[in-house]
């Protein structure tokens, strides 16, 4: 059975996002190694234009990501967003040349049967460098980018054919990012949703005079 080199093998997730970038490498590699890495828990593919980033995330990382995740689905709940979500999907392209996986990634509304990409990609940035990922998700027409980086969050809207930066999504508008950020830290995850929904439910009541 074909294994990842092991370099890839042994990387480890417990200090910090680990990375490797190959160079030269053809889209039937970059198709086998998702085949392999398959039956290998924990290492995300990125592939643009011969270049392919293999990264295993650190503990934090994925913590991270998950408590973001919690968030954004209590924010559609309490909202009545349909959301959709579809964790760490590959979503590629052999005519673009591209494939990612996202942290997180979401439909929203009703999905396709079967779509072709995301409405929304969220990446945890953890370690600085790798691939250019707003370049690869705009080959793949992913509408909008989410980065969780410095203690805060950045969006990307696609417009055309480059994604621009905003202060809040384009697709929920409504979500607040500062309340949310407030609850990316301290507490449980757990404790964290539920005092993030508390606040929501708060700013929908009436203020009196």
């Amino acid at each position: 059975m074909a294994t990842l080199p092991a370099s890839v093998r042994h990387l480890d997730a417990a200090h910090g996002d680990q990375r490797v970038r190959l160079h030269d490498v053809g889209w039937r590699e970059y198709e086998s190694l998702l085949t392999i890495r398959g039956e290998q828990s924990g290492v995300r593919l990125t592939y643009l234009e011969g270049e392919l980033e293999l990264m295993t995330p650190s503990i934090e990382h994925e913590a991270l990501k998950t408590r973001l995740a919690r968030l954004l689905e209590a924010y559609a709940e309490e909202r009545g967003i349909e959301l959709e979500g579809y964790g760490s999907w590959t979503v590629k392209s052999e005519d673009r040349q591209r494939g990612a996986e996202a942290d997180e990634c979401y439909v929203l509304g009703t999905p396709a049967t079967s779509p072709q990409a995301p409405d929304l990609a969220i990446a945890v940035v953890w370690t600085s460098g790798g691939i250019d990922k707003l370049e690869v998700y705009r080959g793949l027409g992913v509408a909008e980018v989410w980065f969780w980086r410095d203690g805060g969050l950045r969006f990307f809207i696609l417009q055309g054919e480059r994604h621009v930066g905003a202060t809040r999504s384009g697709l929920l508008p409504g979500l607040d990012p500062e309340l949310l950020a407030r609850f990316m830290t301290g507490a449980t995850q757990t404790q964290a949703v539920r005092a993030y929904r508390a606040a929501l439910r708060d700013r929908e009541q009436p203020r009196s005079n």
